[in-house]
């Protein structure tokens, strides 16, 4: 009796933990590169240096005095653990993103630039 009552807890416990463990990555778009962010020079820079650059914008927002284009990129990390009885998940998304904006003749006035996306991480949620 004692041995067939072993075996059942056995096998629950086996039943219980068994599971799959899930890892993935996604990524919008290419990273920014350095050395095009740097070519921008407020002032003497134009919309369409700025399009011949990094492409059209992923945004671009109408202003009172000029434009402004939003560019970003994204990367997230998921990690899932499945188990019978319980199930974990984590996803983190960073992003890079450059803001630049623009004067009514189009010539860029100011930007700025947030480069996050390589700091996401793959983690459990303990």
């Amino acid at each position: 009796m004692r041995k067939s009552i072993a075996v059942f807890i056995g096998m629950i416990v086996c039943w219980t933990v068994t599971g799959c463990t899930v890892i993935g990555k996604t990524k919008e778009y290419q990273p920014f590169d350095a050395s095009k962010i740097d070519a921008l020079s407020p002032g003497k820079t134009v919309a369409a240096d700025v399009t011949r650059l990094f492409g059209a914008p992923t945004e671009m927002v109408k202003l009172s005095n000029g434009n402004a284009y939003i560019y970003r990129r994204a990367v997230t990390k998921g990690t899932a653990l499945w188990l019978v009885l319980l199930t974990m998940g984590n996803y983190d998304t960073q992003y890079d993103q450059v803001a630049l904006f623009f004067d009514k003749d189009n010539v860029l006035t100011h930007f700025g630039v947030s480069l996050n996306a390589e700091q996401t991480a793959y983690g459990l949620p303990f």
